[in-house]
């Protein structure tokens, strides 16, 4: 069995941790062959032709069965362009709904709140990935004058609400049987109440699933103070794109978060969260983990589970052997992470 994976490595340190992602999943594949497809999409091609995402290549995406992506971005290019013409219209297009973060703390280990065991960090985020207030709806009246007004709407529909509350039962029974909403509820009264109400309605199809609720500026308290209250976390798409930052350092940094952008039966794409590091590019310091994790859950979606515990073993062994998650800073480049990592696998 042959699965086809999209390569979209990237803009500044993306090629480079993308490299070691590929050196791992060579390394664990067993039973089934990967045909890597690349594409070239990012900084470079923009500049170049001047385009981001023309319509053949985001027919071509569709064709595979999963994507890999190394973060995109470069002082050259306007903030703005790569993040919605490339990465949202890839999420949008391929109806990529459901935002998935899990927040883990590695054994070895160092974060900014030394309190914390291993087994206090252990969640997952369910964001919705296509609706909210990334959905551009809105626009300005009177730009550029004194009496300017910019209107930023923020879309939430039933459909769309019920399919991530859904989504995020159905992995908390595969869990420990509890679920979270995080939300706005006595400020947000129009779109907080209908995930609340989605979540008590669907919630009564899944007993066994214990609901709690939680104000998300409370919620980025508990991330520092009580961490363990969460399992699975769902919420909306602006409050999941902040918390899941904090959740990334809680367990290490951006050099160790993944993340996977999922449609649960079309093309998933998976990535390392943090930015393109222009300033390690070429360095060999940049931290892989992160990539090498969306690997791991780039395996899962593909059912190669065998595989993806495999990366997850490697992981675990390299971050025990290592002092420091900042690659480089104890003496291990890019990729010496990596192939710590393909040797903690085998074992």
């Amino acid at each position: 069995m042959a699965h086809l994976v999209g390569v979209i490595r990237g803009d500044g340190t993306g090629p480079e941790v993308i490299a070691e992602g590929l050196k791992v999943l060579d390394a664990v594949r067993d039973g089934f062959e990967v045909e890597l497809v690349e594409f070239d999409l990012g900084a470079e091609r923009h500049l170049r032709t001047g385009e981001v995402l023309p319509d053949a290549e985001l027919d071509r995406l569709r064709e595979v069965d999963a994507i890999l992506l190394g973060a995109v971005g470069d002082p050259r290019v306007r903030p703005g362009i790569l993040e919605r013409d490339l990465l949202l219209r890839i999420r949008f297009e391929l109806d990529q709904y459901v935002n998935l973060r899990p927040i883990v703390r590695y054994p070895g280990v160092q974060t900014l709140v030394p309190s914390h065991t291993e087994d206090d960090v252990d969640m997952i985020v369910v964001r919705e990935n296509s609706e909210g207030l990334y959905s551009g709806a809105g626009g300005f009246h009177r730009k550029g004058t004194s009496h300017e007004v910019a209107v930023q709407e923020s879309i939430n529909t039933r459909h769309g609400v019920e399919r991530i509350v859904r989504y995020a039962f159905e992995l908390a029974t595969k869990r420990r049987n509890k679920l979270t909403l995080v939300h706005k509820t006595n400020v947000l009264t129009f779109a907080g109440d209908l995930y609340q109400r989605v979540v008590d309605e669907v919630g009564e199809e899944y007993p066994d699933v214990e609901r709690d609720y939680v104000h998300v500026d409370a919620a980025c308290i508990y991330f520092l103070d009580w961490p363990g209250r969460f399992d699975v976390i769902v919420t909306d798409n602006m409050f999941g794109d902040i918390i899941t930052d904090l959740g990334a350092m809680i367990q290490g940094g951006m050099g160790i978060a993944a993340g996977g952008n999922i449609n649960p039966v079309g093309v998933s794409m998976f990535e390392p969260i943090g930015g393109t590091a222009p300033d390690h590019t070429g360095k060999g310091t940049i931290n892989p983990l992160a990539a090498i994790g969306a690997v791991e859950m780039l395996l899962r979606q593909l059912g190669e589970t065998p595989a993806a515990d495999g990366v997850d073993r490697g992981i675990r062994a390299a971050t025990t052997r290592m002092k420091s998650m900042r690659a480089g800073e104890m003496g291990y480049s890019t990729s010496e992470v990596g192939d710590l990592v393909v040797e903690g696998a085998a074992r």
